[in-house]
C-alpha cells in the first residue's frame, strides 16, 4: 500500500505541476512574428556571427523589424538573401563574397624561431612568452590554431606552422578574424585572387635574417606591374584590389615567392 500511496501523490503532484506550467506559458507567451521564423528558416543556423548579431535568431528578429539588411548572412549566400528578401517584401541585394586571407609565408622551416614553445596550444598563451611572437618576425602567424578553432566551416587549418585557408569552404563569416590576437587574418574580395602573403615591415636586410620568404621590399612588383596596382608602404608590398587584373604577372617576378595567386 505505501508504494501505491507514493505512486498516486508523485502522479497528483506531476499533474499539478504540469497544469501550473501549462497556465505559466499562456500568462508568459510572447508572441513571434512569423516573418521572424520564416528567416530563421532560411539561415545556415551556424550561429558564427559574420552578420554582427548575436546568433541566428538575433539576426533573424533584426530583419523582421526592419533592422537589419537581407544579405548579411554569408553563411547561406545569395540565395539565402534573396528568400528573405521575398519574406521581406523588398529588393535582394547583392553582397560582394568575401574570403579569410593569412599574409604570412613564415613556415617552420623558413622562419627563425625566437624560442621553441611547448605550452598550450593557443596562441595568446605562445604571445605571453617572448612578446609578440614565438618566431623573430614579430608580424608573423603564431600557428597555434585560434582561428582554426574558431572556423565552424573546416576550412582553416594550421600548416607547417602557419594558418591555411580553404577558399573552396570559407563563408567570410570573419570568424577567424576575431580570434587572431595579432589581427593577422584579413577578409579580402573572394575575386581577389592574387595577394601578398607577407605582412612583415622591417627593412629587407632584416627580413633576410629572420625569415627565407619574407617581403624585403625590392620594389621589383611595383616597377613591372602594367596596372599600377601593387606599391611598396613600410618596406612591405601591398595590392590595390580595385586597380588589380589578376594578371599574375607579380607573382612571377617576385624573387622571395611570396605572391600568391588563388586558382579562380
Amino acid at each position: 500500500m505505501s508504494i501505491l500511496y507514493a505512486v498516486l501523490v508523485l502522479g497528483a503532484l506531476g499533474a499539478v505541476f504540469g497544469a501550473l506550467l501549462a497556465f505559466a506559458s499562456k500568462i508568459f507567451h510572447v508572441e513571434v512574428d512569423p516573418k521572424q521564423a520564416a528567416v530563421r528558416e532560411c539561415l545556415a543556423g551556424a550561429n558564427c556571427g559574420g552578420c554582427g548579431y548575436p546568433g541566428c535568431d538575433g539576426y533573424a528578429a533584426a530583419v523582421a523589424k526592419g533592422e537589419a539588411p537581407c544579405n548579411k548572412c554569408v553563411a547561406s549566400g545569395p540565395e539565402a538573401a534573396a528568400k528573405i528578401a521575398e519574406i521581406m517584401g523588398v529588393a535582394a541585394d547583392a553582397a560582394e563574397k568575401k574570403v579569410a586571407f593569412v599574409p604570412c609565408s613564415g613556415c617552420n622551416n623558413v622562419a627563425e624561431m625566437r624560442f621553441n614553445y611547448t605550452g598550450p596550444e593557443d596562441c595568446r598563451a605562445a604571445m605571453l612568452f617572448g612578446g609578440k611572437s614565438n618566431k623573430l618576425c614579430t608580424f608573423a602567424c603564431i600557428g597555434m590554431g585560434n582561428c582554426a578553432k574558431a572556423c565552424k566551416f573546416d576550412a582553416m587549418h594550421v600548416v607547417k606552422g602557419v594558418a591555411k585557408v580553404d577558399r573552396s569552404k570559407c563563408v567570410g563569416c570573419g570568424a577567424c578574424v576575431d580570434a587572431c590576437p595579432k589581427d593577422i587574418v584579413q577578409l579580402i574580395p573572394e575575386k581577389q585572387r592574387t595577394m601578398v602573403a607577407c605582412r612583415n615591415q622591417d627593412k629587407g636586410a632584416q627580413v633576410m635574417k629572420i625569415c627565407k620568404t619574407g617581403c624585403i621590399g625590392c620594389m621589383k612588383c611595383q616597377r613591372e606591374c602594367p596596372a599600377d596596382a601593387i606599391h611598396v608602404e613600410n618596406f612591405v608590398a601591398k595590392i590595390d584590389t580595385s586597380k588589380c587584373t589578376q594578371c599574375g604577372h607579380c607573382a612571377l617576378v617576385c624573387p622571395r615567392h611570396i605572391i600568391t595567386t588563388f586558382k579562380a
